[in-house]
């Protein structure tokens, strides 16, 4: 038995669906840093090789802050020099961090999705105890990480050394050419550099996406007791169920009953009515010493039918909505009326007796206990 259990506490089950609505509800979600870094740098030297007019603009900024002669002779203050920079800095951090903001976004929608949680962001003690940083540093995930970042500056070194052994003729002869040509000629091989380095960038994003996807899943895998007991939070403990079920089961008895005493309604004395939502038919003999005794009740589309069967057979009625609700509510089919209904009852079964005898009389007030006044769904009114 004790291997069973051990055996079940083993998370070996891929998180649930619940699960992982939970956890991106906590703010956790997969992410690449890696992924992050390769598309971000690739649309930068996209963006950087787009803009050679900027380029060109901010070179010549540049040149105006070793010039002072043209602003003095024109009357400007040499800080006009400097705010043209700074306009310029502006302008070209607006125009290229947009993009950037815009390609970050979009790769961690693609990665594991755009999610905002307070959770994430909620202080937690136990974040600033230094034992547990340095424990999350020498753990697992963090030795990973470190080992990744090695591996990655190797392999970019590795790349980046490659390049330049096949351009290092050209590099070493750049000292014996003129500045232009010297430039030229570290032009033409930086975009392979570029290219090699975000090939092997994509390369090492692509790995990273994988390891955390499955670090993520691996984070939420779940036990069998684990998914019992959500399968208890989200579906009810079995008590509960059953509780419910039993009800579920009264309720279609009662409406069977209801719907098959319609049936008995022509032995019906008189009917109580809400005056269409519930209908209540009563049987009593003039001068038996028995209670009244309900024969058949309804309500809704059974309340409904009560009344026009009892049209039909000349049954008098009386509208007494405070009084059909107690009786639909306390008294069973085939059950004597409860004791603090008798008066009230009484003076509705006169009521209707006089009708039914041809008297034209007003209409009685009916008044039942407190603790009998019901609502339509059967709550009391305390």
């Amino acid at each position: 038995m004790a291997e069973d259990k051990d055996e079940s506490q083993e998370k070996t089950q891929d998180p649930t669906s619940r699960r992982l609505e939970k956890a991106k509800e906590d703010g956790k979600v997969v992410t690449s840093r890696e992924m992050q870094v390769f598309t971000i740098l690739s649309i930068g030297v996209l963006l950087m090789y787009l803009m050679p007019p900027l380029l060109d603009d901010f070179l010549k900024i540049t040149a105006s802050f070793f010039n002072f002669g043209p602003e003095l002779n024109n009357g400007k203050s040499p800080l006009e020099s400097v705010k043209a920079a700074i306009n310029f800095i502006v302008k070209v951090v607006i125009i290229f961090s947009t993009p950037l903001v815009i390609i970050c976004i979009l790769t961690q929608f693609m990665v594991g999705g755009i999610n905002f949680s307070l959770k994430s962001i909620e202080f937690k003690f136990e974040k600033m105890n230094p034992i547990k940083g340095l424990g999350k540093i020498f753990a697992i995930k963090g030795l990973v990480e470190l080992a990744k970042s090695i591996l990655k500056v190797f392999f970019l070194g590795i790349i980046s050394y490659f390049v330049l052994i096949f351009y290092l003729p050209d590099i070493i002869n750049i000292s014996e050419a003129n500045l232009f040509s010297a430039l030229s000629r570290l032009v033409s091989f930086f975009p392979i550099l570029v290219i090699c380095l975000l090939v092997a960038l994509a390369v090492i994003a692509a790995i990273d996406f994988t390891y955390q996807k499955y670090d993520y899943i691996k984070s939420l895998r779940m036990s069998h007791q684990d998914i019992k007991d959500e399968y208890k939070d989200t579906d009810g403990q079995p008590e509960v169920k059953q509780k419910i079920r039993k009800l579920q089961m009264n309720a279609a008895r009662k409406t069977r009953q209801e719907n098959a005493s319609i049936e008995n309604l022509d032995e019906a004395t008189a009917i109580i009515t809400n005056p269409t939502h519930f209908a209540i038919a009563l049987k009593y003999e003039v001068g038996d010493s028995a209670a009244p005794i309900v024969i058949a009740k309804g309500k809704g589309k059974n309340a409904e039918l009560i009344i026009e069967k009892a049209k039909k057979l000349n049954i008098g009625n009386m509208q007494s909505p405070i009084l059909a609700r107690a009786l639909y509510f306390t008294t069973e089919i085939g059950d004597e009326i409860v004791s603090k209904l008798y008066n009230a009852v009484a003076i509705a079964l006169a009521y209707i007796y006089k009708i039914n005898n041809g008297e034209e009389i007003e209409k009685p007030e009916i008044e039942v206990p407190s603790d009998l006044i019901f609502d339509e769904n059967g709550k009391q009114n305390v």
